[in-house]
Order: structure tokens, then C-alpha cells, then sequence
């Protein structure tokens, strides 16, 4: 998508807009000077930006529909904003229009330890419920290595997963209920906090509709109890197929476990440094494998999960020692983006998942896309559940280096197809991956997703552009045929 696209001038319907604006939120809660839109022209892929028309900063749900019921009244596209650590560019604004920001409701509105949930707005940071729940014995299992700043909205939007995601569950499996508004203004339910609600599984639906199809306004997420122990295996390998082969067999073991993240060579490399975490830097790759439950459970699984990684061919094999350590490993692999970002001017984190018995030859496949782009690429990935995260390194200021990284990132993503995955495990596809959208599904699905778009945003304000491409675009990328050279339902709106 051209700069100039994303920065082309206002409609007169948009210029409209402001005044109603204005009058419907304080003026603090409406930005439209240039200094303070530029914050927002971009989310954590940060290769793609636009400056809106105006930033929406409601302090109450009701305040946020109605500025989504003005917004579709004028014809004006929205785009819902969380903390802005979004990794696709699903948060990116188009010039001429409005960006919904959520950030003032913050609020986590109660805590029900009996019931075991907690009831949030959709700013509130995905850390802050646990830190909240802590005194209770409760924590929220969903851990993406952003939780320090990333918000609960946000989460549900792309379905947000993270280290222990393995064991407890991504974002719609830690979910009972949510409030969501729509284009026209209107606050709905969604799901319930009984074991099952009527009707169709719209929770499931909204879950990681990456803002397509309506705003949360309010959450209702699953607490669970506080392990009574909990320990890592640190794993070293000497060869990167032997580690990802590890990770098979530990599933094939039948073994959960809490957590099971791998780190390649250069990731290492990068975070040692930075964190110093205690990671083995002459290993070519490191297993990170937690169990927790009760200090009995956590004993025989660990003598488990060292015999296989032995098996497997690991060379070195470290237990936790205490709490602290414990923390210190996992703290080595939630920065390893930030670390990364030491050593090289730029990188660019993508986000794939391939079946676990797949990691090993995809691993060395990305190794030779290296060589043949000239860049390097740091893995570290949600190994239990095939989420891969490698982060291309680059420079931006060096000549075809940008277009490289994409290409490279494009072919990643590709790989993942071929070998049975997806182009997204839990960074969504926004702007970034809408191309590979036209690989991982045909026309007659991606009718299905237009049509589902067009039941809930019939005019296509709601983020357009982003996730789901058009069929047109698709026939343009040259990987789907469009049925007689016609673009079905041509009466969609093109988003």
C-alpha cells in the first residue's frame, strides 16, 4: 500500500464530520491538529503509516458508540486503536479518517474471585488483570510478550496468544463475554458467563475480527488459580533441526506443557546481553519448557521432559532452580524483540504457524532464505503450538534492504501454507500479510468473508482495508482466479 494512498486528501463528508465530533465529546477528547495526530499514524509495524483526520479519545462506552454512529452517519471510516502494539499495521489510519482510540477506558470494573472472572474495559493492559487478581490467588493465563503494555481490546481483536498459551489457551479460549459496539451505535452482548450461551458463537467470531466487524467496549475474562509450583527446563542444542524435532516429540510424549518456547543462535546472541538470563550463547538453539501444578506433578513431568530432550539430542539440560530464576528465563525470551532492536537499525517481526512436526524443516528452509536475500533472521517462537516469530533484520536507509525484508517475510509466510499452516498465528494480518491472504484461501472463502463483513458493517467503515482483501486485489496478486474474469458480488463494498 503506496504512502500516497494512505495519505490521500479528505472527503468533504470527513471535513463535516469534526464539528458533530466536537460537540459530542469534550475537547480534550477530540485531536485533530497535526502535532497530535502523527502519534497515532502507525502501530508497532511502523513500515506503514497514515495520518487520520481526527483521533476519538471516549471516556465511556456509550460515548465511543455514538462516535462510531456519527462516523457512519457522515461516511467517514473508523479504525479502533488500543496501545498501539499491534505488530501487522491493523491499527494504521487512512487520511480522511477517524481513529477510535480506547485508551481512556481503562477501568477493570470488578473482580468475582468465587466466580473466577474478571469484568475490564478494553483499555485496561493485559498485565494490569493479573497484578489485580495476585492478592486473590488468580492470575489471566493469556501472556503475549507485550502484556506490559498491550490492552485487553486489542488482545481480543487479534486473539492474542503467548508463552503459556500452549497449556491455558489463546485470548476466545480465556473469554465468557463481551460488549461490542456496532457501526450504527448500538451496544451488544456477546457469549455469557455460563459454560454456554444461545444462538451462534458470535464471541467466537469477534475474537480476533482484528476490528472489522465492531468495537469492544467492555470484557469478561476467565481468572484460574495461581500453580502451586512451577519450574523451567532450560534445553540446549547444538543443531536448530534437533531442537525443533524436540519440540514434536515432547508433544508426542503426550506432555502439556505450561509453556514451550524456542530461540535460535542469533536470537541468543541478542538477548544474553541485554538480559542477561543465563542462556548457553555456544548453543545453536535453546528449548524453554515449564511445568506447573503441584511440586509432585512438577517433579515427575520435568524427569519426563529432560528424558525426551536428551533423546532428542540435547546437549545440556537446566532446571530452575528457584522462583527468580525462573522469571529470569522467561524474561530472556519476552525481550527478545526489544533485544533484537540493539543490533540492528530496523527488524521486522512476522508472525506464522505450521504443524510442531513441520518446525524442523521450516527452520532450516528460512536458514537458506537468509543466504538468498541477504539478510539475517532471529527466530523465537511459541514452539508448542507451531507459532513461529522470526525477526528479519535490516536497514531502512540502505537502498532495496525494505524491499528484501518484505520479500523475505512474504516467503516465510508462503512456506507456512505449503507446509499445512497459516500466515498468522497472533499478530493478524492487517495490512502486513493481506497478499498471503490470497495463498491461504480461495475465492469462494474469501466471498464468505466479504459476506460476513457485510452483515455487520455493510458500508465497510470499520477498519477497510485491512485483514480480508478483495477479489480484485487477489486476481492483481496472481494467485486466485475470479470466476469468468468478474469480480463476484460486485455490490460489496470494496474494503
Amino acid at each position: 500500500m503506496s504512502a500516497t494512498a494512505m495519505n490521500a486528501a479528505p472527503s468533504a463528508s470527513a471535513a463535516a464530520l469534526l464539528p458533530r465530533l466536537r460537540a459530542a465529546l469534550p475537547g480534550e477528547a477530540l485531536l485533530t491538529e497535526a502535532e497530535d495526530l502523527h502519534p497515532y499514524e502507525c502501530d508497532g509495524l511502523s513500515v506503514y503509516r497514515g495520518v487520520p483526520l481526527a483521533v476519538a479519545l471516549p471516556a465511556t462506552a456509550e460515548a465511543a458508540a455514538q462516535v462510531l454512529r456519527l462516523c457512519r452517519e457522515a461516511g467517514v471510516p473508523v479504525i479502533a486503536r488500543g496501545a498501539g502494539t499491534g505488530l501487522s499495521g491493523g491499527a494504521t489510519p487512512r487520511a480522511g479518517t477517524v481513529v477510535l482510540s480506547l485508551a481512556r477506558l481503562n477501568r477493570i470494573l470488578e473482580i468475582d474471585p468465587l466466580a473466577r472472572v474478571a469484568r475490564v474495559q478494553p483499555g485496561v493492559r493485559n498485565l494490569a488483570i493479573s497484578e489485580a487478581a495476585a492478592p486473590l490467588g488468580l492470575y489471566y493465563a493469556p501472556d503475549p510478550s507485550s502484556q506490559i503494555a498491550c490492552t485487553i481490546g486489542g488482545n481480543v481483536a487479534e486473539n492474542s496468544g503467548g508463552v503459556h498459551c500452549l497449556k491455558y489457551g489463546l485470548t476466545v479460549h480465556n473469554l465468557l463475554r463481551l460488549k461490542v459496539a456496532t457501526i450504527d451505535g448500538e451496544i451488544i452482548e456477546l457469549g455469557a458467563e455460563a459454560l454456554d450461551a444461545p444462538g451462534y458463537d458470535l464471541l467466537a467470531l469477534f475474537t480476533g475480527s482484528e476490528g472489522l466487524l465492531g468495537v469492544v467496549v467492555e470484557a469478561t475474562v476467565r481468572l484460574i488459580p495461581k500453580p502451586e509450583c512451577a519450574r523451567v527446563v532450560l534445553a540446549a542444542f547444538d543443531d536448530l533441526g534437533k531442537a525443533g524435532q524436540a519440540v514434536a516429540d515432547i508433544i508426542g510424549a503426550g506432555i502439556i506443557p505450561a509453556g514451550l518456547e524456542l530461540m535460535d543462535q542469533p536470537a541468543i546472541a541478542a538477548v544474553e546481553p541485554f538480559v542477561h538470563a543465563g542462556y548457553p550463547l555456544d548453543a545453536a538453539a535453546i528449548l524453554l519448557c515449564e511445568s506447573d501444578g503441584t511440586p509432585e506433578e512438577v517433579a515427575e513431568e520435568i524427569v519426563r521432559m529432560e528424558a525426551v530432550m536428551s533423546a532428542a539430542g540435547a546437549t545440556d539440560c537446566r532446571v530452575s532452580r528457584d522462583e527468580a530464576e525462573r522469571l529470569r528465563f522467561w524474561a530472556g525470551r519476552k525481550a527478545a524483540f526489544p533485544a533484537v532492536g540493539r543490533i540492528s537499525p530496523d527488524y521486522y517481526c512476522m508472525d506464522g504457524s505450521i504443524p510442531k512436526k513441520c518446525l524442523a524443516a521450516v527452520l532450516e528452509a528460512i536458514r537458506g532464505m537468509e543466504r538468498k536475500y541477504g539478510l539475517r533472521c532471529a527466530n523465537v517462537f511459541h514452539a508448542g503450538d507451531g507459532n513461529l516469530h522470526p525477526l528479519i533484520l535490516f536497514d531502512a536507509n540502505k537502498p532495496d534492504e525494505l524491499h528484501r525484508t518484505e520479500a523475505f517475510g512474504g516467503e516465510i509466510l508462503e512456506l507456512c501454507v505449503r507446509h499445512g499452516g497459516s500466515i498468522t498465528g497472533e499478530h493478524g494480518v492487517g495490512i502486513e500479510k493481506i497478499d498471503q491472504m490470497c495463498v491461504q484461501f480461495g475465492s469462494e472463502e474469501l466471498e464468505v468473508f466479504h459476506a460476513l463483513k457485510h452483515a455487520f458493517d455493510p458500508e465497510g467503515l470499520l477498519n477497510p482495508g485491512k485483514a480480508v482483501p478483495t477479489l480484485h486485489r487477489c486476481a492483481e496478486f496472481g494467485r486466485m482466479k475470479v470466476h469468468g474474469g468478474q469480480l463476484p458480488h460486485p455490490e460489496l463494498p470494496r474494503f
